[in-house]
């Protein structure tokens, strides 16, 4: 059974900076790729970048990010504390949505955005 827990979220000013944490426990071959994605209020889910516990970096279209957060987000993970990290720089008000970690033993389904394991999110508000 794959666990993952977020935090970090809270309400930060334009032009700000949080660093979102995702505390994961289970089997360790269920979460090779890990992934943030968030989704604000009536607009579809969007995902954000992914990494494998190797480090590579990955996300749809061969690019390490998505071209919203490109330049201002980065993915990261430590493997040895079993945690994943989004460091959220420049925020913008666009950027106020519930973020979500995911995990998932293949790449394909994360890009996909159907990971088979999430976190219940934290709330970023930008304003």
């Amino acid at each position: 059974h794959v666990q993952l827990v977020e935090s970090g979220g809270r309400s930060v000013q334009v032009g700000g900076s949080l660093r979102l944490s995702c505390a994961a426990s289970g089997d360790p071959s269920k979460m090779w790729w890990m992934g943030w994605f968030r989704q604000a209020p009536g607009k579809e889910r969007e995902g954000l970048a992914a990494i494998a516990a190797d480090g590579t970096t990955a996300y749809a279209g061969g690019t390490n990010y998505a071209d919203s957060v490109k330049g201002r987000f980065t993915i990261s993970r430590d493997n040895a504390k079993n945690t994943l990290y989004l460091q959220l720089n420049s925020l913008k008000p666009e950027d106020t949505a519930m973020y979500y970690c995911a995990a998932d033993r293949t790449l394909s389904r994360v890009v996909a955005g159907f990971p088979s394991h999430w976190g219940q999110g934290t709330q970023v508000t930008v304003s």
